[in-house]
């Protein structure tokens, strides 16, 4: 294999939306990235990837019980910790999606520390150009213009699987970990860099499980990458946080003159095409998001979600129907949204699904049932009707309804709006190579995301 000292940085996702939220960052700020959708194998990166200075693998941990979660996060781990990087970072969700028995962030600190004997982890989950902010450990997220604190935040407070009862991050974390958590506050952070990294090394030298980095503004967001970054040039190298990490290290960069030059993605257009929208997503976001759509000339069908485990027949003569009506509306040139529900108050409008054996098993499955049925329609629908561009709304859901397209590897073709690019996808299939593709966790997006996809034009902030 290539000798791959160009390589800086390298991460698993805990979902597919999240992941090419990184991709974004990195893309943007000139690292040549590429995010695979499954471990790759080494002729696959020499033959079609063979620059490339950063590796993301796009996985689905965040909706995994721990024994599954260990399971799929052992072998990642390992590919990516065997590779030549500074850093090595396990992804997760702005808004801290975990629980001690889902997703658990918990396990992801001990499985570390006891496999590869790695001690004090950075952890960052504040990303401002996301509106996401951690302030004396407790977690902020904005919706629309209003920020709230993580335990009343209107779509985590009420989260089908992961719902936040609070707020400080070091609680919920210790909840999941017996790790001690030590914090960097904003007044840490703050004053001449020599005070800093005297404060953050003898943090350090507590010998704290992990160290939770408040973020309120670039500013503290630069200083919170060198500090992170410095650490891992002494063999420090895995960190745990969302895609703020990449946010933080960026803006060290730029304000050191070190590291990339931003890339020109930003404020290019690549035109509008017609566009298919699968949403497994709850949010009020995304709601907005469709409605939006559908307003403004998007056809709108509803999945039968009553069917997605139902008699065999019955589910194969509901996924007929539900195709017969997207084609159609694509044959009269719409874009059409393909939607299991509009807000967290209409998940299962149309008929429950069947409810039998304990409810928290019967949470965990939904996304992984309808984000397959979701992408096993949209997979036929694409062969169908050519289809070049496709969005997949939903964390929970889209790891699911992605592994049903044959995709292998996704880069960054064009930024959208923060933590939705547009990417190519990669496919040994040629009905999907090459695809264009945007994985939009539910959180993300102004109403006008789906337009601003189907016209092809970018919103994010020139400069």
């Amino acid at each position: 294999m290539r000798d791959m000292q160009d390589l800086k940085l390298v991460y698993y996702g805990d979902d597919f939306t999240g992941s090419t939220d990184c991709l974004e960052v990195l893309a943007t700020n000139g690292l040549r990235t590429v995010l695979f959708l499954r471990i790759p194998d080494e002729k696959l990166i020499e033959e079609r990837f063979p620059d490339a200075e950063c590796i993301g693998i796009a996985g689905t941990s965040r909706a995994q019980a721990r024994d599954e979660m260990s399971r799929e996060l052992l072998p990642a781990l390992e590919f990516l910790w065997g590779l030549p990087a500074s850093l090595v970072h396990y992804k997760i969700c702005s808004t801290f999606d975990s629980s001690p028995e889902v997703g658990s962030i918990g396990l992801v600190v001990d499985l570390v520390n006891e496999h590869f004997g790695h001690r004090v982890i950075p952890l960052l989950v504040g990303a401002p150009a996301l509106k996401r902010y951690t302030v004396f450990a407790n977690h902020f997220a904005t919706v629309k213009d209003e920020t709230f604190r993580l335990d009343r935040h209107p779509t985590m407070s009420r989260h089908p699987i992961t719902p936040m009862d609070e707020s400080d991050l070091r609680v919920l974390l210790s909840r999941q970990t017996s790790a001690r958590i030590a914090h960097m506050d904003l007044f840490a952070q703050s004053g001449a860099w020599d005070a800093v990294r005297q404060r953050f090394d003898e943090l350090v030298s507590k010998d704290p499980g992990v160290v939770l980095f408040d973020v309120l503004d670039d500013e503290r967001l630069a200083v919170a990458g060198e500090l992170i970054w410095s650490h891992s040039s002494a063999g420090n190298r895995f960190v745990i946080g969302s895609s703020g990490i990449e946010y933080a290290l960026a803006s060290y960069w730029r304000k050191n003159r070190r590291g990339p030059v931003p890339g020109a993605f930003a404020n290019q257009s690549v035109g509008p095409k017609q566009t298919l929208v699968l949403s497994g997503s709850c949010s009020p976001v995304t709601m907005n998001q469709i409605d939006f759509a559908l307003k403004h000339g998007f056809h709108g069908v509803r999945l039968p979600i009553s069917e997605v485990q139902g008699e065999e027949q019955r589910a194969a003569q509901a996924a007929d129907k539900v195709i017969a009506e997207v084609l159609d509306a694509w044959g009269n040139g719409q874009s059409v949204v393909l939607f299991s529900a509009l807000g967290p108050d209409d998940v299962v409008r149309d008929g429950p699904l069947d409810a039998s054996g304990d409810d928290d098993s019967f949470r965990k499955s939904i996304g992984n049932r309808i984000g397959s049925w979701l992408g096993s329609l949209g997979r036929r629908i694409i062969s169908k009707a050519h289809v070049e561009r496709v969005v997949v709304a939903g964390g929970d859901t889209s790891g699911y309804a992605v592994s049903q397209m044959n995709i292998l590897a996704l880069q960054m073709k064009q930024a959208i709006e923060p933590g939705g690019p547009l990417c190519v996808a990669y496919s040994e299939d040629e009905d999907v190579d090459p695809l264009e593709i945007v994985l939009k966790g539910g959180q993300v997006g102004s109403d006008r995301f789906l337009l601003h996809v189907a016209e092809g034009t970018s919103a994010v902030p020139k400069g």
